[in-house]
């Protein structure tokens, strides 16, 4: 009886393990190959890299290391802005009442439907008519509009990465009790006070798991980076690693060595958000 028991859960446990090892194979695999030297890439694959060329590793840096810099710029700039204007627009549909509400939060739902690829041309002549402000400073230089520079990149995310986010937030922003906001206007807090110290506290987890998803479809956008940016010192780290190869020939080791240090920001980022992380995905899960 204990036998027929146990015999699911390691069935269980068996899949899972499998699962893992499956989901990490490719990550070893990659970093086995960033410290080959091409004819051991085409003469030993699967075998552990004897010698080991850690010049793979250094020339790959010095190459996208600016790369990495200007992603970070872009995505870091994104998030906040979008966590901004998402929240504040969640807030408004989630608390105030007024009419058409509801048919204008639908009307926001509904650009989720658009496939991004339609909008490519659209917003590319968009983006090339807005005039350029600021000048020259840390956001790039611009060529036509706001082409060539790194707000060609950041408003568009801040204007279609708000979509989502207003919807997942609104969700999250009714659940929380009436009786929390009565409390603070008893106490005499204004609408901003009441949104700021009562508000964001309470979604830091959910504005933290957000966020992230934000980070990632800026930080691995290939498609829009590609055709804004023509200056080489301003490419992210999408097209930068399409650009890591060899003028005349394709050097594996330092291709993968470039994708191992690209992922190494994103898996520090996790590792230091990962417990506000999972308490977002447990409220998202308690609401539904």
């Amino acid at each position: 009886m204990l036998v027929r028991k146990l015999i699911p859960e390691i069935g269980r446990h068996a899949a899972l393990i499998v699962l893992g090892f499956l989901t990490v194979v490719p990550f070893l695999l990659m970093l086995n190959i960033s410290l080959k030297s091409n004819a051991q890439f085409y003469t030993e694959f699967w075998a552990l890299s004897r010698p080991i060329h850690w010049e793979n590793i250094v020339r790959a840096w010095n190459i996208i290391s600016s790369y990495i810099l200007n992603s970070v710029i872009v995505s870091g700039t994104t998030v906040i802005g979008v966590l901004i204007m998402a929240s504040l627009s969640a807030y408004a549909f989630a608390r105030f009442r007024f009419p058409g509400r509801e048919i204008l939060f639908f009307m926001v739902i509904a650009l989720l439907m658009i496939p991004g690829i339609l909008t490519l041309v659209p917003l590319y002549s968009l983006v090339q008519h807005l005039p350029l402000f600021g000048g020259n400073n840390i956001l790039g230089q611009g060529g036509h509009g706001l082409l060539n520079s790194r707000w060609g990149l950041i408003l568009p995310y801040m204007a279609g990465g708000q979509i989502i986010l207003i919807f997942i937030l609104r969700n999250f922003f009714e659940g929380i009790p009436q009786s929390l906001f009565d409390a603070a206007r008893v106490d005499g807090a204004s609408e901003w006070r009441v949104f700021w110290m009562l508000v964001v506290p309470l979604s830091v987890p959910i504005l933290i798991t957000v966020g992230l998803m934000n980070v990632l479809g800026t930080w691995n956008d290939y498609v829009w980076p590609l055709v804004v940016l023509r200056n080489p010192e301003l490419r992210t780290l999408p097209v930068g690693l399409a650009f890591l190869q060899g003028e005349y020939e394709i050097k594996y080791g330092q291709i993968m060595a470039g994708y191992a240090i690209g992922c190494v920001p994103l898996l520090v980022l996790f590792v230091f958000t990962m417990k506000y992380f999972l308490r977002g995905l447990m409220f998202g899960a308690v609401k539904g």
